[in-house]
């Protein structure tokens, strides 16, 4: 763990752990939740949220059957883009390490109105997110043995979804124990399922790599003659395909989210932020070009059903592909607890600021288990009633996930935005002695608003192959992401604005300074 280096050792944590607690009471909160986590625990937290291998094995399919080996390129292109996201939420990291780190920027930088309906899009969307990632399991535990597809043989129309849904409700369910039972268990797990995640990771490069069988300039130029006949040609179809890199590269901003149970968060969740996306950048590229180049069959259909769990099984045999297939269950494991975790700090959060129904319930803090228990089984049973409710949708997985990913970009905005305009207005002044952009702090929060929007609208465009690939065409199935977000977004609001906002207010029992019972509860 990290602690600082002081005369006599305790003394020195001690002096550590003060300036952490006036740093959370700066934004009116006393500090409730145990300061347990150390630098890896909350790097852990950023890359299991990402979680390279859940997400390149969900998605690779996706990528090459409506882009080709091209689709690769990408990968650059949404990290370069996430990556100006990132560095906005350093400057932010470091001057509020806090719970709930979307919602309370946001409401730092734009205001109550802004910081409640970003928080609850983020909330939103992380419940979603919850449901989407267990969704994985199902692409990969009946590859490993059949015995794992539970409903039907996987022939019948809705057999893949009823089972994804099956497996996924029990992964959840553990994730809710888990997560309930506090953050130092969930670290220990989380922490251990990187490690193995991490080893795994490298280990697949190395093993790709000593199969390759062609140069990038083969496979990395191969698009199928996708997009050809097209408007766009086959721009149209990069556009399409790069949305299986931008489900990936997000929730880096987790690592943040943990900083008020970490040491010196001011310090490490930048740090923290930066090292999980740039790993997860490097070992995905690594990951993703290794399997193009040593796939027996650039062109086998098999890439575009089976995906990368066909490509290491084809490339490197049974046995040793089913290896690293458990990986990947790990890997989706422990990407799940990370998801929920994030989901119960920002539910905590806004609770402790009234702003959800039942808050002083939502923002009680286990004092055996030092976490906040009821957002973690809400979390988890919203979670699985998502699942429910798709159970005979054999669009499940993609749909799902795209609105899950929109909505968290549109969170991002939320922050991005009334940023550039604080620093646009001279009033936005980073943390003297943290981690600052300086000169480069416009440019750099310019570009990822300006990435922010285009990707958000390159994710909910209303495109067939994404939101009504089979079965009848139907406009509210095209535009999906559009009217799910907008009853989302105006329907919450609409609740926070006639109900919420007028008894919005640090609870008193969160309050960093004991209230005068005389004096009504003012906005965060």
């Amino acid at each position: 763990m990290s602690r600082a280096k002081g005369p006599g050792g305790p003394k020195g944590r001690t002096v550590d752990s003060s300036r952490d607690d006036a740093a959370l009471g700066e934004l009116g909160y006393r500090p409730e939740l145990k300061r347990t986590l150390g630098n890896f625990h909350t790097f852990a937290a950023g890359i299991s949220y990402i979680s390279i291998l859940t997400g390149t094995f969900q998605l690779f399919y996706f990528g090459v059957t409506f882009g080709g080996p091209a689709y690769w390129w990408s990968w650059p292109m949404v990290f370069c883009g996430q990556l100006m996201v990132a560095l906005c939420f350093c400057e932010l990291a470091a001057r509020y390490p806090v719970a709930g780190s979307v919602y309370n920027w946001a409401k730092k930088m734009g205001g109550p109105h802004v910081g409640w309906l970003g928080g609850w899009m983020m909330m939103t969307a992380t419940m979603v997110t919850l449901s989407a990632v267990a969704l994985a399991y199902q692409i990969t535990l009946p590859q490993i043995d059949g015995w794992f597809q539970f409903v039907g043989d996987g022939s019948g129309q809705n057999d893949q979804a009823a089972n994804a849904v099956l497996l996924g409700t029990v992964l959840i369910l553990f994730s809710t124990l888990v997560n309930a039972f506090g953050v130092k268990l969930m670290a220990r797990i989380n922490s251990a399922g990187v490690f193995i995640e991490l080893i795994a990771a490298v280990a697949l490069i190395i093993f790709l790599g000593a199969h390759i069988t062609r140069g990038p300039s083969t496979a990395l130029t191969e698009t199928y003659g996708l997009g050809s006949g097209t408007d766009l040609g086959y721009l149209g179809a990069f556009l399409t395909a790069s949305l299986a890199s931008a489900y990936v590269m997000y929730g880096f901003d987790t690592a943040s989210s943990l900083g008020e149970e970490s040491h010196d968060p001011g310090r490490n969740a930048p740090r923290a932020i930066l090292r999980a996306l740039i790993a997860s950048f490097l070992i995905g590229a690594f990951i993703l070009l290794f399997a193009l180049l040593s796939v027996p069959d650039l062109k086998a259909e098999e890439l575009s059903t089976g995906g990368l769990q066909y490509v290491v099984l084809a490339t490197l045999g049974e046995t040793v592909g089913e290896i690293f297939l458990w990986s990947v269950v790990v890997a989706i494991t422990v990407c799940v607890l990370a998801v929920q975790a994030a989901g119960i700090r920002l539910m905590f959060a806004m609770a402790r600021d009234n702003n959800l129904p039942a808050g002083s319930k939502l923002a009680r803090v286990s004092p055996r288990f030092q976490t906040p228990v009821v957002p973690a089984v809400l979390i988890g049973v919203v979670g699985v009633v998502i699942l429910v409710v798709n159970i005979n949708q054999p669009q499940i997985f993609s749909v799902i996930t795209s609105i899950a990913i929109i909505m968290i970009y549109v969170a991002y905005l939320m922050v991005t935005v009334p940023m550039l305009l604080r620093r646009l207005r001279g009033t936005w002044q980073p943390r003297e002695g943290a981690f600052s952009l300086g000169r480069w702090g416009l440019p750099v929060n310019v570009l990822a608003v300006l990435w922010g929007t285009a990707m958000s609208l390159n994710l909910a465009w209303p495109r067939a192959e994404v939101y009504n690939a089979t079965g009848p065409q139907h406009w509210y199935l095209r535009w999906g992401a559009f009217l799910f977000i907008g009853v989302v977004a105006l329907g919450g609001f609409a609740y926070y604005w006639f109900v919420q906002r007028h008894r919005t207010g640090v609870l008193a029992e969160h309050r960093s300074q004991p209230a005068d019972p005389t004096v009504p509860p003012s906005g965060p």
